[in-house]
């Protein structure tokens, strides 16, 4: 029961220091406005790289671990096949 008022406590300063807060009157030109919006699109990027990069690992890990094992010896093998037949090919 004391961490629950502990933590209204808490709370309430919070809210007092907050709602008696002064003004601060900053300025933000648009340069700020534009370096937000490349730190957000940085941030898709770069959340769908890692999914991107991760795919098969994450896939396998909701799916059932013998057939996603499977899949990538599966995989493997293929693009193996592929490069050994394109460097025939080409010789």
């Amino acid at each position: 029961m004391s961490r629950f008022v502990n933590s209204v406590a808490q709370l309430a300063v919070f809210a007092a220091l907050a709602g008696f807060s002064p003004a601060a009157f900053a300025y933000l030109d648009p340069s700020t406005g534009s370096m937000i919006l490349s730190a957000i699109v940085g941030l898709f990027a770069t959340v769908g790289l890692a999914l991107k990069t991760y795919w098969y690992k994450i896939k396998g890990f909701f799916s059932s671990s013998e057939s996603s094992a499977s899949e990538a010896v599966t995989l493997e093998g293929e693009s193996d096949t592929v490069t050994r037949q394109n460097s025939e090919s080409s010789s």
